[in-house]
């Protein structure tokens, strides 16, 4: 699979990314000249390397490659670019034969809906929107509130203070969503329990979803308050919190992918009580084989608890042992799954 551009440095706590910035126009050599058949994806901020969200994105990606037969390829967001940049990013894709082509997150939006009309014949995929629509374009959207209800109520199981935290990144609509299911189900769990809420940046500053100092610093300040459990909404930002919350030998909950088996996260997975988790990369690998079987998705794909399409992750072995709140989590679960528990999508 082959990068087509790279992002700037960026230093996520014990691991160091080493990302490059090159103009966001270049494209891959797999040009419509080739008769392989090729999927390409365009990141959000924060870029591959995240340990959440873009990973996922590429985790579909790259399995795609494996089982489809087609070649991938991935292109990085260059920092602080502008819709114009997006559109030239997705044009490039479009016109070297990539179908589907995907955008990583809501801020695709308004250069989808410029480009998606040029191309007919390719689809293109937009994860966490709904705004843009049309007969070429499959909008790949999740309920991430219901999972973030699971968190909550296993945050309130597993707090000792009576005190917890979110980190939002940036204070937009999709993770209000977070927030609004989290506050939720920690208060029906335990209304006794205080929800701390703290948001990195404002839009237009997208910095909350890619300066993990920012996280850090958000979440030692909650911790030096009393909070015991952070739960974050806030991509590569978010590993700061991470590392914050367990180096005080807090536990931390990561969001999008299981952040307690990823990689650069390793050193304080010990601490990653659990994950609220979006099956991105089910979404990207169902879109390109839809394409590749010749039915390819459109409109609006939903993956929801009913789905498995969010849900919360198992794998610390210290969660496990927790038989309280993991009965707890399971009956949250069925209850949303059959319309006994509405979760909110705004606090």
């Amino acid at each position: 699979m082959r990068r087509v551009t790279r992002l700037s440095t960026v230093a996520i706590a014990s691991t160091a990314l080493a990302l490059s910035a090159t103009a966001c126009g270049k494209t891959s050599d797999s040009g419509s000249d080739s008769k392989e058949a090729s999927a390409a994806i365009a990141y959000d901020i924060g870029g591959r390397g995240d340990q959440s969200f873009n990973d996922a994105a590429y985790a579909g990606l790259a399995k795609a490659e494996k089982d489809l037969d087609i070649k991938g390829n991935d292109q990085e967001p260059n920092e602080g670019e502008s819709d114009a940049d997006k559109v030239q990013r997705l044009t490039g894709l479009a016109r070297a034969g990539n179908n589907p082509v995907i955008g990583v997150g809501f801020a695709y939006a308004p250069a989808i809906k410029k480009v998606a009309p040029k191309f007919p014949k390719t689809t293109f995929g937009i994860i966490d929107d709904t705004s843009v629509t049309g007969k070429n374009i499959a909008n790949m959207v999740f309920n991430e509130e219901q999972g973030s209800y699971l968190a909550g109520v296993a945050a309130a199981k597993a707090t000792k203070t009576n005190k917890v935290g979110f980190i939002g990144g940036v204070e937009v609509p999709l993770i209000k969503k977070f927030e609004a299911g989290f506050a939720q189900g920690v208060k029906d769990t335990n209304p006794k329990v205080q929800v701390r809420t703290q948001y990195l940046t404002q839009p237009p500053n997208f910095d909350g979803f890619s300066k993990p100092d920012l996280g850090k610093a958000a979440a030692q300040g909650q911790l030096d308050k009393g909070a015991d459990v952070i739960y974050h909404a806030a991509g590569l930002a978010g590993s700061g919190s991470i590392e914050a919350a367990a180096t005080d030998g807090k536990w931390a909950i990561g969001v999008d992918s299981d952040q307690y088996n990823q990689e650069g996260l390793a050193k304080y997975k010990a601490k990653i009580l659990t994950s609220v988790t979006k099956d991105v990369s089910d979404a990207v690998y169902n879109l390109i084989k839809s394409v590749k079987d010749g039915k390819p998705q459109s409109g609006e794909v939903r993956y929801g608890l009913d789905k498995d399409g969010v849900g919360l992750s198992d794998s610390n072995p210290e969660y496990q042992k927790m038989t309280d709140l993991i009965a707890a989590v399971e009956k949250a679960k069925a209850d949303i799954i059959a319309g006994k528990i509405k979760v909110k999508t705004a606090p």
